[in-house]
């Protein structure tokens, strides 16, 4: 009959005294309580309490831990916006009775700080001047929070700004009104490039009609130079300078017939063209030549007169 008694005994034994150590994990501490009294705060690794007597009242983390927190509210020039404020906080290692105690719902009273400055600073930005100065945002946001929590145990280690939302609506305008912008600055880029264009093309056509007048100029005084020479050599013959430039023009009359002759697709008809027509073209430009000489020897005989007189 001992028997049956003993063995609950001892198995009652081995559970109350298997059930006075228990472990922490690291990066983490348990507030231990007696009799619903705070008795002692216990860290990393194997720990031991009075059985029936101590208990495990909590745990807490110590690791950096996150909280994200959506606010809505109006800038300066009334537009609705919402803003995702990232909170990385952690427990203070030598204050963990009072992030215990004093606070049941941490997380509730981070995020009503958070709305509370949210709302105080951005209804004093315009749309455009919350994405510039979202760090100023962060920044209020973490010196608050610091002020705040640092009494109940909680280091505010870092708080960003990670996500600016405004109305759909407001988001297409902002759209429309870069497009545009864009497409005024390419329409600008066009017309300089057209400008240009033109400008460019319009040097090159004069540096064309240069070049090409300085040839012109530069073929007529070559010919000017073989005339001249032809000239003295009919002149060494016997031939005056008149017949020698009639002649000339004949010759390179015909030139040009036997010329036109040559190009088979060409429609130009060079008058007078009858056989008789050279022979007239040369008398009669022997005969101008001869006035011409008559009256230049007239005109230079009387301003010698003149000058006598």
């Amino acid at each position: 009959m001992d028997k049956f008694f003993i063995f609950p005994i001892i198995f009652i034994a081995i559970v109350i005294l298997i059930s006075s150590f228990f472990i922490v994990k690291q990066q983490s501490a348990a507030i231990i309580e007696r009799f619903g009294k705070f008795q002692s705060i216990r860290h990393s690794g194997l720990q031991m309490k009075i059985p029936l007597i101590d208990r495990v009242a909590g745990r807490l983390s110590l690791k950096i831990q996150q909280l994200d927190v959506i606010i809505e509210t109006k800038t300066l020039d009334d537009v609705f916006v919402r803003l995702k404020v990232s909170v990385q906080y952690m427990v203070i290692k030598d204050k963990v009775y009072d992030a215990f105690y004093k606070l049941d719902y941490p997380h509730d009273q981070i995020t009503s700080y958070v709305f509370d400055v949210v709302r105080a600073e951005v209804p004093k930005m315009k749309l455009d001047d919350v994405f510039v100065k979202k760090d100023d945002i962060a920044i209020a946001v973490k010196a608050e929070l610091n002020d705040a929590m640092l009494e109940y145990g909680f280091d505010i280690i870092k708080t960003l700004v990670t996500d600016i939302d405004p109305d759909s609506q407001v988001k297409a305008a902002m759209n429309r009104i870069n497009a545009s912008e864009r497409e005024k600055i390419a329409a600008q880029y066009e017309g300089d490039a057209a400008r240009i264009l033109i400008v460019e093309k319009a040097k090159a056509e004069a540096e064309s009609k240069r070049l090409q007048g300085q040839g012109i100029a530069d073929q007529r005084r070559e010919i000017a130079r073989g005339l001249e020479e032809s000239v003295e050599v009919l002149n060494r013959v016997g031939i005056n300078s008149q017949e020698a430039s009639a002649l000339i023009v004949v010759t390179q009359h015909y030139d040009t017939l036997q010329s036109l002759g040559e190009e088979t697709n060409s429609n130009l008809i060079l008058l007078p063209n009858a056989p008789q027509a050279g022979s007239n073209m040369l008398n009669d430009m022997v005969a101008s030549f001869a006035a011409s000489n008559q009256i230049g020897e007239a005109m230079k005989e009387a301003r010698n007169k003149k000058k006598e007189d």
